[in-house]
């Protein structure tokens, strides 16, 4: 199990950084892998065991999840689970900590592939070091949110 997380300092406040991470329609707008979310029927908002479909793409490949939120406080937090075939591969969520210019964010993953899954995963995905992969996401992510909402 590996967990990867980046922490950066946004001039916005946690309730406007919390509405936009958790608006999962908008991770396109922020994320350099998940090009577009949509809620699955019976949700459009963010609340624990809401569910959607995050579609992702790396060059020509691309694949789509399914995610699960299990944690979705405003202003403070919001976390989901990833499966894809009905195996819940990895956990990401987002930590928000108000500062005295707007809010600390902190976004971090956990992967729960097991190394008999690896190779399976690096042919869906296209990406031969997911870890350096994730690392290099999550800072693409912070840095577009960051932009957003300090205009």
């Amino acid at each position: 199990m590996t967990k990867i997380e980046t922490t950066r300092d946004i001039a916005a406040s946690p309730q406007d950084v919390y509405a936009a991470i958790a608006d999962v329609t908008r991770m396109g707008e922020w994320s350099s892998e998940c090009h577009s979310c949509e809620w699955h029927d019976g949700f459009d908002a963010p609340a624990v065991g809401a569910t959607f479909d995050g579609h992702n793409r790396n060059g020509d490949k691309e694949w789509t999840t399914q995610g699960k939120v299990v944690e979705a406080e405003p202003g403070r937090s919001f976390v989901f689970e990833c499966s894809m075939m009905d195996f819940h591969y990895s956990t990401w969520g987002y930590g928000i900590e108000p500062t005295r210019t707007g809010s600390r964010v902190t976004e971090w993953t956990e992967s729960l592939i097991p190394d008999s899954a690896q190779e399976y995963a690096r042919e869906t995905s296209g990406v031969p070091d997911r870890e350096a992969r994730n690392r290099e996401t999550i800072s693409t992510t912070l840095e577009r949110l960051a932009n957003a909402l300090e205009t």
